[in-house]
């Protein structure tokens, strides 16, 4: 899966980045990604999700949204399930690196709000995803 390499060399290059200013950034994001009508999480993808949570210090000091996504293959209930199956898929993995479930809010995009574009094989590919979004909370 060469986007999903792409997309984790530059989540990976922006969190360092991000670790290397003096202000804290805006926020992080990891994205997950799934084949056609899947939730499975490879194990490849967990021990990145890991490494990246790893990387962000103090995140007990955050707040994280699981935002599910689909392609636009089948119908809108379709999709809204199998978007919620991921979001629970992504949920557990947090929950498994001992993250509270308190700090995490979950959202279902099913097939609304496309990022890319469905209309291309690459963007259904690139839409089959769970983004991890960690931004710090206001104090």
């Amino acid at each position: 899966m060469k986007k999903y390499f792409i997309a984790m060399a530059l989540a990976a290059s922006s969190c360092q980045l991000a670790l290397a200013q003096e202000e804290p950034p805006e926020y992080y994001i990891f994205s997950i990604y799934f084949g056609g009508g899947s939730y499975y999480i490879d194990e490849e993808q967990v021990q990145e999700l890991y490494h990246w949570l790893d990387g962000i210090p103090d995140i007990e000091t955050h707040q994280i949204s699981i935002h599910g996504h689909t392609d636009d293959i089948g119908s809108r209930e379709y999709n809204k399930w199998l978007s919620q199956l991921r979001n629970d898929s992504a949920l557990q993995q947090l929950l498994n690196k001992g993250i509270p479930r308190e700090l995490i809010d979950v959202v279902d995009f099913g097939k609304d709000s496309p990022v890319f574009d469905n209309r291309t094989w690459e963007g259904k590919l690139r839409n089959r995803r769970v983004d991890v979004i960690i931004k710090p909370l206001v104090m």
